[in-house]
């Protein structure tokens, strides 16, 4: 493990001054009640193509089953443990990045809601954010990636925030930030023990392409078990291959982050902010008080 300079965990005010492709329920349509967070993935060819696969799925929604079977479930529960092993394996950089981000996104109001409503999609927070990490001192950034479609593989592009650490040893390790990371994952009619596994994942993602990737393929495998109790195939936006070019295309980062304060949040779009600024603060909150529960039971057995 490479040493990263270390860095104080900062909690910042919130002042008043504060700041994922289709309707992401499962962005397609499919209702799985996560609010309806929207992305940049609006693509031609993914619109047609997310048509195409509900139609041809569509002979098997009287069908669905929200259970579980034996060899599924047993699935299930080895997948939530990968992600439970690889969320608590992380280093001393990572913990004080998350324990910053967790605070100054806590720290945020719905002032920092507003931006250019035809082409935000929540870009607002994410600018703002970046101008508050900046401001604790990280190399920050909001990187946009464009890829474009491939085969069964529809084209895209994705925003989130890059932040470069630079160890002692001249060594530095790129950190991805992603707001509502397990939105990317939601799926059509999910069994039970699907949406078991996605609450293991962290709200917000903070870490390493390393420790992303095996998320990724985690989340790919329980989609497939979940899907085929179905008798549904994996759509290609749930892809290994489409999820990896979210944050491994080629990115580009945006230079001159700026906070809009011209436009009002009572807008529709900034609604749609608001809403999923404070579901996100409401996920981080839950998140913290399991983990200080976790802590406590932890401290009371040892004590006993």
């Amino acid at each position: 493990m490479r040493s990263h300079e270390g860095r104080a965990p900062v909690v910042v005010d919130g002042g008043g001054s504060g700041g994922n492709w289709f309707n992401r329920g499962d962005g397609v349509g499919a209702g799985s009640g996560s609010g309806g967070c929207y992305s940049h993935d609006s693509e031609p060819d993914l619109a047609a193509m997310v048509s195409e696969f509900l139609e041809s799925s569509s002979a098997g929604a009287e069908s669905w089953c929200s259970s579980d079977n034996d060899s599924g479930f047993s699935d299930f529960a080895l997948l939530a443990d990968r992600i439970t092993l690889d969320k608590n394996s992380v280093d001393q950089y990572e913990i004080d990045l998350t324990m910053v981000v967790h605070s100054l996104i806590l720290s945020m109001t719905e002032s920092c809601c507003t931006g250019k409503p035809e082409t935000c999609n929540a870009s607002c927070i994410r600018s703002y954010l970046v101008k508050l990490l900046q401001s604790c001192g990280y190399n920050a950034d909001l990187c946009a990636t464009k890829w474009q479609g491939c085969g069964k593989i529809p084209g895209g592009e994705h925003e989130y925030i890059e932040v470069i650490s630079h160890g002692s040893d001249g060594y530095s390790e790129r950190y991805i930030i992603d707001l509502d990371f397990r939105s990317h994952f939601e799926i059509a009619r999910a069994v039970k023990s699907y949406n078991v596994v996605l609450s293991c994942l962290p709200p917000v993602y903070v870490g390493t392409v390393t420790k992303l990737k095996l998320y990724l393929q985690a989340m790919v495998e329980a989609a497939k078990c979940s899907l085929k109790q179905n008798s549904m195939p994996l759509p290609p936006w749930r892809s290994l291959a489409y999820l990896e070019a979210k944050w491994e295309s080629s990115s580009q980062r945006v230079v001159n982050v700026q906070v809009q304060s011209s436009v009002s949040p009572s807008n529709s779009c900034h609604r749609h902010c608001t809403g999923l600024l404070w579901r996100i603060k409401s996920c981080i909150g839950s998140e913290i008080k399991a983990k200080g529960f976790l802590v406590h039971k932890t401290i009371g057995r040892g004590r006993g």
